[in-house]
């Protein structure tokens, strides 16, 4: 695994190069979670509202609103997707996005409408890590976990 600046940055997963992560499942669904910089930037997480399961989301639009004591925000669909399932775990414990943010505490599984547009919205590898950075480095971020 990566690391900078106190960041995790998972080599294996998917990115949309801004607040989110995806890791893909066989049945081509896509678990998605918040990358360990934008918990940091987000701040302590203390409420999380999911959308309706079954709703479909095209890309941008909020699968999920986060909210900590210095911001509030909607989790944008990485890609045009029905949302299947999500975290009991964050519903009931929305701190843990601070805690955990690559296991315990993702947030949605998304199907997507076309795999394949889904894959050309996400970037992998070296090239997402280097980009990654990048963001970090722009917003001047040291990464920090909370604990329970």
């Amino acid at each position: 695994m990566a690391e900078y600046q106190g960041c995790e940055l998972p080599e294996d997963l998917w990115y949309d190069l801004d607040y989110l992560w995806a890791r893909p499942n066989e049945d081509g669904t896509f678990v998605v979670g918040m990358t360990d910089p934008a918990q940091t930037m987000a701040g302590r997480v203390v409420a999380a509202t999911f959308r309706k399961l079954g709703s479909h989301r095209t890309a941008g639009r909020s699968v999920a609103t986060l909210e900590s004591g210095k911001w509030v925000g909607g989790v944008p669909a990485p890609f045009d997707a029905t949302l299947v399932a999500i975290n009991p775990a964050v519903e009931e414990n929305p701190g843990l996005v601070n805690v955990a943010p690559y296991s315990d505490a993702w947030l949605v599984v998304l199907r997507p409408d076309d795999l394949d547009a889904a894959y050309r919205r996400l970037t992998r590898g070296p090239a997402a890590i280097e980009a990654l950075k990048a963001w970090i480095d722009k917003y001047g971020l040291q990464c920090m976990r909370c604990s329970e």
